[in-house]
């Protein structure tokens, strides 16, 4: 029976799309999972010619596949990749290779890496990107763990993968946990681009009265700029999709209450262990907090009413310019947040990422492809150990050209009322960074005031303290 090159546990959708895109590329391809319906409807999705079988069953599971095995888990993440793995390792053997394709927290990987590691079997945590489409047809694959293992994989997930340029948007990235690490900064970086575009819809929408033909041609026109992207084409989409049941836009019947999984939280909670500003991702996910106090939110619309001053209404064509020119401006800075993030985890965790190669495989296939990153890469092909995207010479460029129309974009919502606050972190950033001198001195001598914690100097070695009074 050993005669299958992979196996997938967890066939929901994710997962039966993954099986298909596998056996389309002519692996024979073996699922479980403990729903009988969902083993049915794998047989029932594979076409003339493709060799997949499901199965309820671990133990034939595990017979049925080439050794040394290959399984990947699509499964959510927590207790239900822990419980998928005790139900394999009774069948597996060493040399045998599991990988979690789900978002799992990067700590519960590298634990699961020395587990399974004692029994000689390799554990990978792979971020996979794309949605359920992105499974099907070509995903942005992310794999870390054992080098050498990897080439058992590699054949299968260049088969599977986007491609851009006919490279495939997979690559083995590093150490350990390091897959299911970028899969998450990934996210985070998502977080930020989603609510940068939210809130140019609603300065444009809420504050310049822009129709909803008007933001839609809008965000259809900016996909064919250097803003194009998947987020800015499927905004487009969205604001061209009207009620089933209606002639409303079904955007404007949406629920205003954001949803989360935690990844992004993930992303700013490591980014303050590791002491790495991303202030645009914290904000994205504070934002999303902020929408789940509906209530709250309705009461001091009320309560706390601004009568807004009357004044010259921008054009819209030259507003909507602006704020394109600040959206691609600030998106920089939220993927130089999200780099300079992976920079500094790679040395801390011993991942040794090659930055060039996660701009690469983020070009096609995920959620955050978009035209820029061919910049980014070329980025770090020039300076593998570039700490920050915004000490690249031509990316400074683009910076420095798109700057005012950024700071305009912010004074005119804050004038107008409008929240913009990942805009304003993005600013914020860009021109905390380029500052050679900071006011925290300031900080540190309020420090030493109060709790003796110590000063250094600018004209001498060492650490002080003062008695301020």
């Amino acid at each position: 029976m050993d005669n299958y090159d992979f196996g997938v546990v967890g066939l929901g959708v994710m997962g039966r799309n993954l099986v298909l895109n596998i056996a389309d590329h002519n692996f024979a391809v073996a699922g479980l999972d403990l729903d009988t319906e969902k083993v049915a409807l794998l047989k029932h999705e594979t076409d003339d010619g493709q060799k997949t079988k499901g199965t309820n069953s671990a133990g034939e599971f595990v017979a049925l596949l080439s050794a040394p095995r290959a399984i990947m888990l699509l499964v959510p993440a927590g207790k239900a990749v822990d419980s998928a793995i005790n139900s394999l390792v009774p069948f597996l053997s060493p040399g045998d290779i599991v990988i979690d394709g789900g978002n799992s927290y990067f700590p519960d990987t590298d634990r699961r890496v020395a587990e399974l590691g004692e029994k000689g079997i390799h554990f990978f945590g792979m971020g996979i990107s794309g949605g359920e489409q992105g499974a099907r047809f070509g995903p942005s694959l992310m794999p870390g763990g054992d080098k050498q293992a990897y080439e058992r994989l590699r054949p299968v997930f260049e088969a599977i993968a986007a491609r851009v340029n006919d490279e495939p948007c997979v690559s083995y990235l590093g150490n350990g946990s390091a897959g299911n690490y970028v899969k998450m900064v990934h996210n985070g970086i998502e977080y930020g681009i989603m609510q940068l575009i939210a809130e140019s819809y609603d300065l444009m929408k809420r504050g310049l009265g822009f129709s909803d033909d008007q933001l839609r041609d809008t965000f259809e026109s900016w996909n064919h700029t250097e803003l194009k992207s998947f987020l800015i084409e499927i905004t487009a989409e969205i604001l061209n999709k009207k009620d089933d049941d209606s002639d409303v836009l079904l955007v404007n019947l949406i629920s205003d209450r954001a949803r989360a999984k935690g990844t992004g939280k993930w992303t700013s909670q490591n980014a303050m262990d590791l002491q790495v500003p991303i202030p645009v991702v914290d904000m994205a996910v504070a934002m999303r907090d902020m929408s789940a106090y509906k209530e709250e939110r309705i009461q001091a619309s009320a309560l706390l009413k601004r009568e807004v001053p009357a004044g010259a209404v921008p054009d819209h064509q030259q507003a909507a310019e602006q704020i394109k020119n600040a959206l691609y401006f600030a998106m920089i800075t939220v993927y130089a947040q999200g780099f300079a993030q992976l920079h500094v985890a790679s040395k801390t965790y011993n991942y040794e990422l090659n930055l060039q190669d996660v701009a690469r495989i983020w070009r096609g296939g995920c959620i955050i492809r978009a035209t820029c990153l061919e910049d980014f890469r070329k980025a770090f092909y020039k300076a593998p150990e570039l700490p920050n995207l915004l000490l690249d010479a031509d990316i400074a460029k683009v910076l420095l050209s798109t700057m005012e129309d950024t700071r305009s974009v912010v004074k005119l919502a804050v004038d107008g009322g409008i929240p913009l606050p990942a805009f304003m972190a993005s600013i914020a950033y860009f021109d905390a960074y380029r500052s050679a001198r900071l006011p925290t001195n300031l900080i540190q001598a309020q420090r030493d005031y109060f709790g003796a914690h110590l000063f250094e100097r600018t004209d001498r070695e060492g650490t002080f303290h003062h008695y301020w009074y």
